[in-house]
């Protein structure tokens, strides 16, 4: 993945000075995200609490080590989840004076500064949530406490935008784990930080802005997809094992007033799965590698990646959130982690803005997640992800060239294996090269004179 870090370290180069700020933006198909007008893949990772709880010295090596592993995105939050107003950050600094989200507190935010320069300088984009939902809504958990209003949640929005326009890394995400309140003024509340952040920018077109809600069948689309400010569509979908996420995914995908999509918390490798370990245990890498590619092909355009024990950033002497843990450092290497950057490499590795969807391409479109046939192409190439091995045909036509050549990709690896070269005008049979629980694989199907090299 090195090659993927320095070429992202390249794109930066220019910018970190603060002479200008890097354009991310909607492609023009309304599918996919740009960054200086190049395809964009945005493999995330949950480090909510990474403002909050690392010092710079640990930021740093966390940073490093995600860039090192191929991922493109930190999610992080300034205002955090696990009583982020009250206690203070690593160096004794709470975010706002007198719980005030006009008066921020500027050492605080020296710190915050550090990091977001120090993921640009990795070629880390920070998907930045200004503060965790708890401080607009409780619920029945969080501890809050409830601080926004509409002319504070606007001001604040203004005040960090203003702050950070000329970082070249940094995509604004609202919400934080909130579904907003019917017959409340959460909405807009929400709407007036969006609007603060557009103002502080200089414009809605200067930056990208999503709400990151709880579980549910819309995304936060279900509040927002209309607005102009809202640039992208993005899901939580829980942490329970075989979720039909793909079924969200690609109704999202077909609204008609079109805008890109994301899964931007899924399963998390060894989280309870639905919350209770007895019973069902800890989720795993299969777990997190499923959704991933499911996620992908029903027409994600990137995908977040989330660990327990990362986004709580547990240390020694921390209390767990929901059961023991391994301590955040060990976690970095934890094998679903390190799978990661064979999707990011798949995907990377033919034309991404034109990819689609299409579950026509195999007869078995079908099947439930946990043994989910899911189908995805371009122009002249398509994937297939069987999620646990399970032999499937695959229809003549869908892609351009009359001798198609095909491979096996390994998503535990990285390595591929050769499937032949077969015609494209009739239907063609394959078996993957083992199959059974934890035994996912994708096909590779290229035309072949294109002459695309193997991932």
């Amino acid at each position: 993945m090195k090659s993927i870090k320095l070429l992202a370290l390249a794109v930066l180069g220019c910018s970190l000075s603060g002479v200008h700020a890097q354009h991310y933006k909607v492609s023009e198909n309304k599918r996919f995200l740009l960054r200086d007008d190049k395809p964009f893949f945005w493999l995330g990772d949950t480090a909510w609490e990474l403002f909050h709880r690392l010092d710079r010295a640990d930021a740093d090596y966390y940073l490093q080590k995600r860039a090192d592993q191929g991922f493109s995105v930190i999610q992080a939050v300034g205002l955090a989840e696990l009583d982020g107003l009250d206690s203070p950050n690593a160096y004794g600094e709470k975010p706002l004076v007198n719980n005030d989200p006009t008066q921020p507190n500027e050492n605080y935010f020296k710190h915050v500064d550090y990091i977001i320069d120090k993921a640009a300088s990795y070629g880390l984009t920070i998907a930045f949530l200004p503060t965790w939902g708890d401080k607009v809504f409780k619920n029945t958990w969080g501890k809050g406490p409830e601080i926004f209003n509409e002319s504070n949640a606007k001001a604040y929005g203004k005040w960090l935008s203003t702050r950070y326009k000329s970082k070249p890394n940094i995509i604004w995400v609202l919400g934080g784990d909130r579904q907003p309140r019917k017959d409340s003024r959460d909405v807009e509340i929400w709407r007036a930080m969006a609007a603060g952040i557009a103002e502080g920018a200089g414009g809605h077109d200067k930056v990208l802005v999503t709400y990151h809600p709880q579980p549910n069948k819309e995304g936060s689309s279900e509040w927002f997809h209309d607005d102009e400010w809202f640039d992208f569509n993005m899901f939580q979908t829980g942490h329970c094992r075989d979720t039909p996420v793909y079924d969200l995914i690609q109704r999202s995908y077909n609204r008609t007033r079109v805008k890109p999509v994301i899964d931007a918390e899924p399963v998390y490798e060894d989280h309870p799965v639905c919350f209770n370990a007895k019973e069902n245990g800890t989720s795993s890498a299969y777990d997190v590698r499923k959704s991933a590619y499911l996620d992908l092909f029903a027409g994600a355009f990137g995908h977040t990646y989330g660990c327990h024990d990362i986004w709580q950033m547990y240390a020694p002497g921390r209390e767990a959130v929901n059961g023991p843990h391994l301590f955040w450092q060990q976690a970095l290497d934890l094998p679903g982690a390190l799978e990661m950057k064979h999707v990011r490499r798949l995907l990377e590795s033919r034309p991404i803005t034109e990819r689609v969807p299409d579950q026509s391409i195999v007869v078995e479109g079908d099947l439930p997640a946990a043994e989910r046939v899911q189908a995805t192409r371009g122009a002249d190439y398509l994937f297939v992800y069987t999620a646990a091995g399970k032999p499937f045909s695959v229809q003549p036509g869908k892609i351009s060239g009359s001798e198609l050549t095909a491979f096996w990709y390994d998503p535990r690896t990285g390595k591929t294996r050769d499937a032949g070269k077969f015609s494209n005008q009739s239907v063609n049979k394959f078996v993957p090269p083992t199959s059974g629980y934890g035994h996912d694989w994708v096909l590779v199907v290229d035309d072949a004179s294109k002459g695309y090299k193997k991932p």
